[in-house]
């Protein structure tokens, strides 16, 4: 059967690299996964091996994730023992319908995160012609697709994707917070679903602007939606992700997936939280107090903040590795960049002690 927009889709586990057969895919293959993984943040163990164990504690800001999480994480002792339902699946999946506001009949399907989705994606689709990835972005995106084998342009502009076949676009975007109105990328929808292409959305901080997302096209030609769990809710330990899109392509995600992906826990729990919509609007309103008071600690040190969302903030920083430094010896762990030496990204402060915190170790 034909993938709808005419993708081949591979169950096969011979390496893309051998059925595209060029030296060009194979080396930047190797090149790619031995020489330069993807650094990212949230790694406390690594920051405490290099500048100690501070006496007041870690204060990690080096993730978008939500310092103040959802609170009831309780689950039964039945659902730690038993395998998760499908039923119960079923249900985790109508409330994230219901909370993206997902199209109508859209198909869906839960992952244990969205990394699962993106490690699977580049392996089961198959195109002639460029992967096109929006950049700079969430660095996994391109490495996945050249790892396996595809030919990744890293553009700046969606005006130059050319004859790709596949683009990825963060929105918004991480690091910088850009965003993208749904009739641009409804265009650049449309016309790779009629050269047989697809593009690929990573909503993964949608959440605190839901107004940009492009959940009501679900289930079109040419779109895959990718929503992440973990982020706004404060719970990226539970690992939960989801997928939008055509119905062959997400039942290949689902078989390449398998049985009980997500475990038991996280659908519980998951379940609660995408359905209290009450937490959501509070919470959504929270971080953007919280996104001010971090501004104002920010450009009062110095800080040039140049993007974001309410869920973390881009500086350009003229010292930007001796900032890092120093708020490393004081027990705060913020993102740098390698390829942008200049920047530094601040997640949110989870109370008023830590905002004291970074805002003593910014100024002395």
């Amino acid at each position: 059967m034909e993938f709808p927009i005419n993708m081949r889709l591979s169950n096969s586990i011979t390496p893309l690299v051998e059925k595209r057969g060029t030296a060009y895919d194979l080396l930047m293959r190797m090149i790619d996964s031995e020489l330069t993984s993807p650094h990212h943040g949230g790694d406390v163990s690594a920051a405490q091996a290099r500048f100690g164990a501070p006496a007041e504690g870690w204060i990690d800001l080096s993730t978008g994730i939500n310092p103040n999480p959802y609170p009831d994480t309780t689950t039964s002792q039945a659902v730690m023992a038993n395998l998760p339902t499908s039923a119960v699946l079923s249900d985790l999946l109508r409330a994230a319908h219901t909370n993206y506001g997902l199209a109508e009949r859209a198909p869906l399907c839960a992952a244990p995160g969205t990394q699962a989705i993106l490690q699977i994606l580049p392996e089961i689709i198959s195109v002639e012609g460029p992967v096109a990835v929006l950049s700079p972005t969430y660095s996994e995106h391109a490495h996945l697709w050249r790892h396996a084998g595809h030919r990744v342009m890293e553009i700046d502009e969606l005006t130059q994707i050319g004859d790709a076949k596949v683009v990825v676009v963060v929105n918004p975007n991480n690091p910088d917070g850009r965003c993208f109105d749904i009739a641009g990328l409804d265009a650049v929808r449309s016309n790779l679903a009629d050269a047989q292409g697809l593009l690929i959305v990573d909503e993964a901080f949608a959440d605190v602007t839901p107004g940009i997302s492009m959940a009501s096209l679900a289930g079109q030609e040419g779109l895959i939606i990718l929503r992440s769990f973990g982020k706004f809710f404060g719970l990226a330990g539970i690992r939960l992700g989801f997928a939008a899109g055509p119905t062959m392509l997400i039942d290949q995600l689902v078989k390449r997936l398998g049985p009980w992906a997500v475990s038991g826990p996280a659908i519980e729990i998951g379940t609660r939280a995408l359905s209290d919509q009450a937490w959501i609007e509070k919470t959504r309103r929270s971080l953007i107090a919280a996104r001010q008071c971090l501004d104002d600690v920010l450009i009062s040190s110095g800080l040039e903040i140049i993007g974001g969302t309410d869920l973390f903030r881009l500086t350009q920083v003229e010292d930007a590795n001796t900032r890092y430094e120093q708020l490393g010896q004081a027990g705060i762990l913020v993102r740098r960049f390698e390829e942008q030496p200049g920047w530094l990204r601040f997640g949110l402060p989870g109370d008023a002690v830590a905002f004291e915190r970074l805002s003593e170790a910014l100024a002395s």
